[in-house]
C-alpha cells in the first residue's frame, strides 16, 4: 500500500508560487509589497539625507512600522511622523501609529 506522502512527485517551484498556494505566505507578501507602497508614497515628505537610512517594515493592523539606520536618524524621523500619518491617511490607508525601530548595521 502505497500513501499519497510516498508517491507525490518533488518538483521545485518558485518562491512565488509558494507564496500564491499558501495563504499564509501570500497573506505575508501583500503585507510586505503594502508596506514598500506605503513607503514610496510618504518618500517625498522624509527629508533627503534621512531616505537612505529608512525602508519598510511590518503591518500589525492600523500599526506601520519603519525600520531606521540610527538613532539620530529616527529622532529627526519622529519630527516628521504626524504628517507621515496624515498623508497615508489622505491616500486610504487606515494608520493610527507608525513605529520606528532602530536597527543598526544591517542593510
Amino acid at each position: 500500500m502505497t500513501t499519497p506522502s510516498t508517491t507525490r512527485r518533488l518538483h521545485p517551484v518558485t518562491l512565488q508560487q509558494a507564496a500564491e498556494a499558501s495563504p499564509t505566505l501570500a497573506g505575508l507578501v501583500q503585507l510586505a509589497r503594502e508596506s514598500g507602497e506605503r513607503l514610496d508614497a510618504i518618500r517625498l515628505l522624509i527629508p533627503g539625507p534621512l531616505r537612505s537610512a529608512v525602508r519598510a517594515g511590518p503591518i500589525d493592523g492600523p500599526d506601520w512600522c519603519l525600520l531606521v539606520d540610527s538613532n539620530a536618524a529616527a529622532a529627526k524621523l519622529r519630527q516628521v511622523v504626524p504628517a507621515l500619518m496624515a498623508h497615508l491617511c489622505d491616500r486610504g490607508w487606515q494608520v493610527t501609529s507608525i513605529r520606528l525601530k532602530v536597527q543598526t548595521g544591517q542593510k
